[in-house]
């Protein structure tokens, strides 16, 4: 199974046991985990000890998951919680270059958090368009390739008139702002006006 089918498809298959499926999952949002284990500094190896414990909770609980499109969510919460469970189990304070001049409180760029947080808005994006209907996100998708593609080029591709381009990409992007991904992020969510990169 790829893994821009929807969650409502990939999670069912996956409680029955379709490794295809489960492996979908996994590809899915293991860029999101990782940027979450980047995100609190842990080690390599207490990052792979996390994620191999996300998804073994994440096999324990599948079955009790009642609405699938709330797995981002529930991927995100375990991923810091484990996190800062093996932070406190480890005891660790983070190293300091006394040498550097710094001292014990300097503050450190947020540059992890602003990766994680665009880790995360592209997994929201990617989630928001397997929920349109495919001829809506490849159009979205075309909108947003990178070299950017004339119009003619779109239509011919998706044998659609020039002229319909402009109107459906508008309907289009109302319909990606009312996705459930998107949903609660605010009047402008993250990624429809074609900046947000799917990476």
């Amino acid at each position: 199974m790829d893994t821009t089918y929807p969650l409502a498809v990939l999670v069912p298959a996956a409680r029955e046991g379709d490794q295809d499926a489960w492996n979908a999952i996994v590809d899915r949002f293991l860029p999101l985990v990782g940027a979450i284990v980047r995100g609190h500094r842990l080690s390599e190896a207490d990052g792979d000890d996390v994620s191999q414990t996300v998804w073994l909770r994440l096999v324990e609980h599948l079955g009790s998951l009642r609405e699938p499109d709330a797995l981002p969510g529930w991927i995100r919460t375990t991923t810091r919680n484990e996190c800062l469970r093996v932070l406190a189990a480890r005891g660790r304070t983070r190293p300091v270059d006394l040498l550097a001049g710094t001292g014990l409180d300097a503050v450190e760029p947020a540059v992890a958090d602003e990766q994680l947080l665009a880790v995360e808005r592209r997994q929201l994006l990617r989630e928001a368009l397997a929920e349109l209907p495919e001829g809506r996100r490849e159009l979205l998708l075309l909108l947003l390739a990178d070299p950017p593609l004339g119009y003619e080029a779109i239509s011919a591709r998706l044998g659609i008139p020039i002229g319909s381009i402009g109107p459906t990409r508008a309907r289009a992007l109302e319909q990606l702002r009312r996705t459930r991904a998107l949903r609660g992020l605010g009047p402008e969510p993250v990624g429809v006006t074609g900046d947000e990169e799917l990476g």
